[in-house]
């Protein structure tokens, strides 16, 4: 039974603007290539419509299959996955389909049809890549529409992240380096100064 929930557009942004590691999906235009990769270098950049910035090096498999077909996905693990965000960011797509190397489950996105994940993910997103030539050339960072989202209510519901003992399995992790990562449990509520 998926817990996921869609998400409303304009609390998109929320999902991804503390800055969590995220894994990136893509396929090719017609559908017979795929792959998954880390990344931990995305942020929102507008509300309406939703768009986000994401790094992804020009030289990958990935980035040859956001150019192809115009769309990727956006998922974002939760503690439960930090092995297989390090595995799939530690090797490429070239050398073989990464879904099937290590059974990852997908869903089809509702709008462009990207793989998708919900096992062990806090949210997901789909994206329309908005093509820029000069930044798709120069840069590795890639621009993309949020076109649908939703998230486990288990830890994200009402536009709003709750992390709590007892869904640290869904928390999201951060990247440190050299496959370490901490994760956003620990929560503190700013009080008032006036």
């Amino acid at each position: 039974m998926s817990h996921f929930q869609p998400v409303a557009l304009h609390h998109a942004s929320r999902l991804i603007n503390h800055g969590p590691t995220v894994l990136v999906t893509s396929r090719s235009q017609d559908g017979t290539r795929r792959n998954i990769m880390a990344a931990a270098w995305s942020m929102p950049v507008e509300f309406t419509p939703p768009r986000i910035a994401i790094v992804i090096d020009k030289k990958t498999f990935t980035r040859e299959l956001v150019s192809e077909s115009g769309v990727f996905g956006v998922c974002i693990p939760g503690v439960a996955l930090a092995d297989l965000t390090w595995a799939v960011g530690s090797h490429s797509g070239s050398e073989g389909d990464k879904f099937a190397r290590w059974g990852i489950e997908t869903v089809a996105g509702p709008v462009l049809g990207v793989p998708l994940i919900e096992q062990g993910c806090a949210a997901w997103f789909e994206c329309r890549l908005l093509p820029e030539a000069h930044t798709e050339q120069a840069y590795d960072t890639s621009f993309g529409e949020i076109v649908a989202a939703a998230a486990d209510e288990r830890v994200f519901s009402n536009g709003r992240w709750s992390f709590r003992d007892d869904n640290r399995a869904l928390q999201t992790i951060h990247h440190l380096g050299a496959g370490s990562f901490v994760h956003a449990g620990s929560v503190i509520q700013a009080r008032p100064l006036d």
